[in-house]
């Protein structure tokens, strides 16, 4: 399906970006990963699990809420891997705290790797996309959609992308290029392995399935918009949250 395409994803040294980035592997895509220089180390090791089962795989530090850093990577991608053809904005941090206790730095830098790493990347990259009429995934969450207790900059982020990826839809559709966002709701990674007990259970029993997602689950969804089997999806975002969202 993605034969001699190449896809950045960045935050791709664990968790969901790793899913995704095995998951377009396993399609044949040459997969170009990014994440910031303390991951380093996981990015090696998600390369060598790539090309362990026969894939294509090249690392790329950098820091998405940095531009030079951003437009550095997509040089080194355009040299190494020759093109590029699907962008996922995945790289995201949280730090929760209620606003009355929210410092400046903590919902700044929230804003700066959620919000503006999605901005710097995919301006970057469009100049590449643009000529092979690629597309755009970026990672929003239900959170953007419906806030969420202590989570004012994270939600803020996530709705902030949501109206991006929507006004980048009308932009560059008229190039062939689509833009979309996914909303997951709560999966199994290490980000939910800090959320207490009680609070695990009671998204559950709101949950319609009865169970947090996998991360599989979203590569799978991501992998399907970037398609030419979804080339008439664009703008939208699409929940992936078990049925919390109802």
């Amino acid at each position: 399906m993605f034969k001699e395409k190449v896809v950045l994803i960045t935050g791709a040294s664990q968790g969901i970006g790793k899913a995704i980035a095995l998951k377009f592997a396993s399609l044949n895509a040459k997969v170009a990963l990014n994440d910031i220089v303390q991951q380093e180390e996981n990015l090696k090791a998600v390369k060598v699990e790539i090309e362990a089962t026969g894939g294509q795989a090249e690392y790329f530090c950098a820091d998405v809420s940095n531009m030079e850093s951003v437009e550095k990577m997509i040089a080194d991608i355009q040299i190494k891997m020759g093109r590029l053809d699907v962008l996922v904005n995945n790289a995201g941090i949280t730090k929760d705290r209620t606003l009355a206790k929210m410092t400046v730095e903590e919902w700044q830098k929230v804003i700066d790797v959620n919000l503006t790493g999605v901005f710097n990347c995919s301006k970057a990259a469009l100049p590449l996309l643009v000529p092979v009429q690629g597309n755009i995934v970026s990672m929003a969450s239900i959170v953007g959609q419906r806030g969420n207790f202590g989570q004012a900059n994270y939600a803020a982020s996530k709705a902030g992308i949501i109206a991006f990826t929507k006004s980048l839809a009308k932009e560059v559709g008229r190039v062939g290029v689509r833009a979309n966002a996914i909303a997951p709701g709560f999966i199994e990674t290490k980000m939910a392995e800090a959320i207490p007990e009680q609070m695990k259970a009671t998204v559950k029993q709101l949950t319609a399935l009865g169970r947090f997602g996998k991360p599989e689950e979203v590569a799978n969804i991501i992998a399907f918009i970037a398609s030419n089997e979804a080339g008439f999806i664009t703008g939208a975002v699409i929940n992936i949250d078990g049925g919390l969202s109802l």
